[in-house]
Parts: C-alpha cells; sequence; structure tokens
C-alpha cells in the first residue's frame, strides 16, 4: 500500500500508516516511550521533551509525540543518549518545581514524581526553588491553583482553549520568566472560568487541585448535633472503585452505601431520586413550551429548549451565548433539587431540624462546588446543599477511615427518598439525560413504550461530539392530539467546545431542534473534573459501559414508573410545574400560559 511506511524501533522492523507519529507507532509496537506534556484527548505540542528519541541520519534527538513518520526510519528509544536526556529535562523540571511530595494531593499519582523515580533522580541536579515564588489562588469555590507545582507543559491551557473553548488561562512571559496565569493574571474566580475542572484532570502534577471539603465534613459528620445526610451521583460510583484497585468500569455502588454508612453519615441517599424528578419536570416543561409555541403561536417562548443539570454548561452560557439563557430549562440539577427536597419533605418526614442538617453531595463535578454555593440556591430556606464532593476527595475520606472498599459488603440505599430508576442512573454519560427523557415523554404522549429495544435510544448515546436523533410521534393520547404527525428533533454535545458548535449553527439559523442536551465536560458527567485520575476516552467509555449496564440492571427503567417520585407528588409536590415544584425544583417562575398537563398526569 503506498500510504504505508517501512519502520524499526528499537530493531523491530513493521509497517505503519504514513504520517502519524513516532509515539502512536511505538505503541503500534508495544513499544512504550515516557511522555509528560502529551495527553490523549489534547493536540500535539512536544515541549517537555521527555519523549525524545534517536532516529538514524538526524543530528538531534526527536519528540516522538510530535514528529510524524513519513519515510522508512530506524529509530532507538532507549539509548544511553535518550536516557540522559530525558533525565536532563527531568532536573531542570524539579529545578523550578516546589513542593514537598508527601504533603503533596498528588502525592503517589503525580507523573513527575513517577518519571522522576524511573529516571533514578535522588538528589536535585540544579540550583531548586528553596522557597514558594507564587501565592496560592484560593479564590475559587472549585479549583486552587499552585504556580509553584507548575512545570509550564500547558496541558491546562491546551485543555482550556482547545478542548473546552473557555480560554481562562493563558501563557505570560518567555524563557525562563514564562508563568501559566488565569486570564490579565487575575484570580481564577475573577475570570470567565465554568469550573469543569478539566484542566485539574489534565494537570500532571499538584499544580491544580479541587478545593477540598472533607475536613469541614469530618467535623460535621464528628458533631452530634449534626445530622449528616449524603446523596450519591451515578458516575462517582462508576468510577471510584478506580481508586481502590478494580477496573475501570466497575461499578461499586453497594459497597460504597456500606462505606459511607461506617464512615459515619446518618443517611446514604441515591441521587438518581432526583433524577428521576428533573426528568418529570424536564418533561412537562419541554411539552408545556411546545404547546405554548405551536398551538397557541407564543412567540416569546423559547425553543429548543436546553437542558440545565450541568452547572459547568450553565456558566457556559451565561457568559457566552447570554442571550440564549431563556431557553435553559428552569430545572435545577438533580443535586440541587434533592437539597432543596431534603431540608423541607425529608426532615419534615424523619423530624429533623433542617438547621442541624448537613447536605452532603457526592459528584464527578467540580463544578457542583461552585453550584451549590450560588445564592439563588437556597429555596428550602436554607443552603440546599452544604457540600459538593468530588470522587477523588470522597476516596480519600474512606482511606482515611481505614476501610478497604473491596472488604465491604453489598448494603442498599437509605428510605424513605433513596431510590432512582435506571432513567436516572443514565444521566451519567453523555446522552443520558435526553434519552432518560425520551423514555418518559414518549410514553406520556402516547401512552406506549419509546420504540427502541430494551428501551436503550441508541441514537443518542456514544462519545461523538455531537448527536442528531428524531422520533415521529404517532397515535397520541387524547390530551397530546396536538402533537399527532410531529417529528420531534433532538441534540446532545458534551464537552463545551462542541457545544460552542452547536450554539454557532444555532445563532446562524442553520439548525432546528425542540429539545438540546449539553454537558459541559467530554463524556459528560463520567468524565467530570472531580473524577478519578488519569482520564482517556478508553476510561470513559468503561465508565460508560458500567453505567449503561446497571441500567438495564435495574427492575424500573423510567423515571415516571419510579414509585417513591410518585409518592412524593402525592404527598408533598402535588403536581409536576405546580407552585410548590416550581418553589424548590426550579429556579424561577416560567411564564404561565392557559394551557398546563392535567393533573392526573
Amino acid at each position: 500500500m503506498t500510504d504505508m511506511v517501512k519502520v524499526t524501533i528499537d530493531g523491530k522492523p513493521f509497517e505503519v500508516k504514513k504520517g502519524i507519529t513516532i509515539l502512536e507507532a511505538a505503541k503500534i509496537a508495544g513499544i512504550r516511550i515516557p511522555t509528560l506534556c502529551h495527553h490523549p484527548d489534547l493536540d500535539v505540542a512536544g515541549i517537555c521533551r521527555i519523549c525524545v528519541v534517536e532516529v538514524e541520519g538526524m543530528r538531534t534527538l526527536q519528540a516522538a509525540c510530535a514528529y510524524p513518520i513519513t519515510f522508512p526510519m530506524d529509530i532507538k528509544t532507549n539509548t544511553s543518549r535518550v536516557r540522559k536526556a530525558r533525565r536532563v529535562n527531568l532536573d531542570l523540571m524539579l529545578a523550578e518545581h516546589y513542593g514537598d511530595c508527601y504533603t503533596c494531593v498528588r502525592n503517589g499519582k503525580c507523573e513527575l514524581q513517577s518519571l522522576s523515580s524511573e529516571y533514578g533522580v535522588d538528589r536535585y541536579r540544579y540550583p531548586s526553588v528553596i522557597k514558594p515564588k507564587y501565592a496560592i489562588d484560593y479564590s475559587s469555590f472549585s479549583i486552587v491553583r499552585d504556580q509553584n507545582k507548575c512545570i509550564h507543559c500547558k496541558r491546562c491551557i491546551r485543555t482550556c482553549i482547545d478542548l473546552q473553548q473557555v480560554s481562562a488561562l493563558e501563557t505570560a512571559n518567555k524563557g525562563h520568566d514564562v508563568e501559566i496565569q488565569a486570564a490579565l493574571n487575575k484570580p481564577i474566580a475573577e475570570v470567565v472560568c465554568i469550573n469543569c475542572g478539566q484542566c485539574i484532570n489534565r494537570c500532571p502534577t499538584g499544580a491544580l487541585r479541587v478545593k477540598d471539603a472533607g475536613d469541614f465534613i469530618w467535623d460535621d459528620i464528628e458533631n452530634p448535633d449534626k445530622y449528616v445526610v449524603i446523596q450519591t451521583a451515578p458516575s462517582p460510583r462508576a468510577a471510584i472503585g478506580e481508586e481502590f484497585g478494580y477496573p475501570a468500569g466497575t461499578t461499586v455502588t453497594k459497597k460504597l452505601n456500606a462505606a459511607l454508612k461506617r464512615m459515619g453519615f446518618n443517611a446514604v441517599l441515591d441521587t438518581n431520586f432526583t433524577a428521576d424528578l428533573t426528568i418529570i419536570e424536564e418533561g412537562h416543561e419541554l411539552l408545556e413550551r411546545l404547546h405554548k409555541a405551536v398551538v397557541e403561536g407564543d412567540k416569546s417562548i423559547k425553543v429548543p429548549m436546553f437542558t440545565s443539570c450541568s452547572p459547568g454548561w450553565v456558566k457556559y452560557i451565561e457568559h457566552y451565548y447570554p442571550e440564549y439563557l431563556g431557553h435553559l430549562s428552569s430545572c435545577k440539577s438533580p443535586q440541587q433539587m434533592f437539597g432543596a427536597l431534603l431540608k423541607t419533605y425529608y426532615a419534615q418526614k424523619m423530624g429533623i431540624d433542617p438547621e442541624k442538617m448537613v447536605v452532603v453531595a457526592l459528584m464527578p463535578c467540580s463544578a457542583k462546588k461552585f453550584e451549590c454555593n450560588r445564592p439563588e440556591m437556597t429555596d428550602s430556606g436554607f443552603k440546599d446543599v452544604d457540600y459538593g464532593l468530588t470522587t477523588r476527595e470522597m476516596a480519600v475520606m474512606i482511606k482515611e477511615s481505614g476501610i478497604h472498599l473491596k472488604d465491604m459488603p453489598d448494603e442498599d440505599f437509605d428510605s424513605p427518598i433513596g431510590h432512582g430508576s435506571g432513567a436516572g442512573m443514565i444521566f451519567g454519560a453523555t446522552g443520558g439525560v435526553m434519552e432518560a427523557a425520551i423514555r418518559t415523554v414518549y410514553e406520556l404522549v402516547t401512552g406506549r413504550k419509546v420504540p427502541f429495544d430494551g428501551l436503550n435510544v441508541t441514537p443518542v448515546r456514544g462519545m461523538e461530539g455531537i448527536k442528531e436523533a428524531s422520533l415521529l410521534i404517532e397515535n397520541t393520547v387524547e390530551a397530546f392530539r396536538w402533537l399527532e404527525g410531529v417529528t420531534l428533533k433532538v441534540a446532545v454535545a458534551h464537552g463545551t467546545a462542541n457545544a460552542k458548535k452547536l450554539m454557532e449553527k444555532l445563532k446562524k439559523g442553520e439548525l432546528e431542534y425542540h429539545f438540546i442536551e449539553v454537558m459541559a465536560c467530554p463524556g459528560g458527567c463520567l468524565g467530570g473534573g472531580g473524577q478519578p485520575i488519569p482520564t482517556t476516552p478508553e476510561i470513559r467509555e468503561a465508565r460508560a459501559r458500567a453505567i449503561y449496564a446497571e441500567d438495564m440492571g435495574t427492575e424500573i427503567r423510567t423515571s415516571h414508573e419510579n414509585e417513591l417520585v410518585a409518592q412524593l407528588y402525592k404527598d408533598f409536590l402535588i403536581k409536576p410545574l405546580g407552585h410548590k415544584s416550581h418553589k424548590l425544583l426550579h429556579t424561577h417562575y416560567t411564564p404561565r400560559g392557559k394551557y398546563f398537563i392535567p393533573d392526573d398526569k
């Protein structure tokens, strides 16, 4: 084949496709080349020079991650010259890297530390930093920046600019004086940052980390006057096992429940419950918007409607597309809905003073820390959710407790509002909210199950950046006769770079949809900024498989069939989009029209 090139790597001859990099070719041959600035989610940079190799006939060493194979090559990856060059590059990085590894949040999981061990670094060979040069930036609710530990690999910048297209971080100065800064050298909380934490997931050292709430939560657990409730989302349950030696894609939900109860949480509840509640409220909101726009001809109604459960996406649209804010569903995220219900309905039912209740949310997302601190999230009369806790932080707390997760028995969630459906489970994967909504809305409108094998709405699944689907509505029930023959058009985007592509086409009038799901993080929540490190496309795929498998193994797989949700409406909320629902579960009162979903629906 003309597009194949002969190559020899460490004496092993084979053929590769013309144009792939030396690093990619080595992977095909099963030969490991160390990297540091390289990341599978990011464009090539070739900055750190850790991956240098010798190419026969070339005077200088070449960066394997950036050098394309366009002609036959004889490559050596492990010569004395290569090893010495890698060692010198590591020594130069360490000369500017300040901090005690023992006290670093990335101790044991730091790529710089691992490479230093691998290449026999036993002392500082160049004058090293003896005191911190930069003040640590604690300004954000979500992200802590410690420039003293930065090695200038620019993974964070490439993540923020290329992967997410937010541009909260930038490079300043050149040469020895180069710095990675928040935009305009301001504190991170004062720039356009969506708190997604994707920069943290790709930072190889401890220069970026989440703002840890663990110590505050321990204080509350140990306070006998506090009643501490934790809700857990599906994505952490599909990923936290990675912190305890399980392979990626292993669900440890019931073992995690047991661990949390032994740690001292008074109740362990399932965020899937309010994911189901979100679908009921959001589905009714979509139907009401469509009726007002299509039947009543109300041109003030904003269609398409956007999902609103990703706080990073909400902040992104606030900053970059404020003219589209009216398109956002008014529904709070499942995290915030749960907090509002815990300090009202649950507190009343359990006889607990809500002032003494502490609500912790175990989430895959660093932006959840920002979300729970938004001033509007107090509809219960208190701060609805007190602490957002990431998967990584929870793993540390479990280890601090001396608990071995693998040794835990399987235990269920607590009641009375502790269980969710399979539809709530798939919220964790990109396309999951859309699929859950379709399962419920289609049955509500037609009286029949959605016409996909096993309820699996496959057109909205997968890791493609933007997915589109359409569904013909036929043979509707009487109340929804106005939707007869309508083709429901939907779209799904994950990662804000893909959201930007979608939004720009909407602005130009090139696209037409009724409902759009956007998740700020690649892969959706399962790729969130608080998930175990590393994160790669393969790991996100494995986590998605775990989430879908748990959905298939759940007895109830549609949100409207969750009996506990139905009981909540009967006992407390009365009806979807009712007065109490709007007060507790939505961020504002949406305009009311003549049409309203019948009470018995």
